[in-house]
């Protein structure tokens, strides 16, 4: 089920990116925050790749190309500011696409239905730190409004028709820029000029295609699975 491999990949590689952050958040608060939304993800994760086929097979054995994440969710952390940008564009679209799967009848629905609860919270939360960063010291709000700078070429994506997903696209886009516009206007922060389909936007995830760091990150979340086939705890 191609959609069900989109949404799977999407929220199993940012629960992977946010996991990196265990060991390392700015305080402990943050790492218990990070590591419970990065587990809300993961469980979403198993249930939407569970439609697809077997769950381990498909998170660990596939080749860099078969995956059919967004490539947003697998940028790198950077720092702090980089996270919580990346964050509360995927949070936002993901919290409207559940919403409306949520309120259909199809093979989504009740995972949609839970999910959008969870990921309530997640928007919540980026919210929360970019207000805190966009109107905090100067160096908050330039490393904030650079984050936001740096992944909005990889938003456009986000609302790239997907085989299966039955959702208003038009909707969902326009839902999440006032969404998002509103969040980052309140921060004292701004959005970059221009329309997400720009001179040059990134947007190739669901074809297979993806960044420079997503090769090492799919390596080190495969390497244990790889090194020890059929291992059993």
């Amino acid at each position: 089920m191609t959609a069900a491999l989109a949404l799977g990949d999407d929220a199993l590689i940012l629960s992977h990116r946010l996991g990196e952050w265990a060991g390392n958040a700015p305080v402990l608060e943050e790492e218990v925050a990070l590591a419970n939304i990065a587990l809300d993800l993961l469980g979403q994760a198993r249930a939407l790749l569970s439609l697809a086929g077997d769950e381990d097979e498909l998170a660990f054995l596939r080749e860099e190309r078969a995956f059919r994440n967004v490539q947003l969710v697998e940028q790198p952390n950077g720092d702090f500011a980089h996270t919580i940008a990346r964050q509360l564009y995927f949070s936002a679209y993901q919290q409207l696409l559940y919403g409306q799967l949520a309120d259909g009848d199809g093979p989504f629905a009740p995972l949609a239905a839970k999910a959008v609860k969870e990921v309530a919270y997640h928007l919540d939360h980026a919210e929360h730190w970019t207000l805190r960063l966009g109107d905090g010291t100067e160096e908050s709000h330039t490393r904030m409004q650079r984050a936001l700078d740096a992944l909005w070429r990889y938003t456009g994506e986000l609302f790239a028709p997907v085989e299966g997903l039955p959702v208003d696209r038009q909707a969902l886009r326009d839902g999440w820029t006032v969404h998002v516009t509103e969040v980052v206007r309140r921060a004292g922060l701004t959005l970059p000029d221009g329309p997400q389909e720009g001179a040059w936007t990134a947007g190739a995830g669901r074809q297979g295609i993806h960044t420079e760091p997503f090769g090492r990150m799919l390596a080190e979340m495969q390497h244990l699975h790889r090194s020890h086939p059929g291992a059993a705890w």
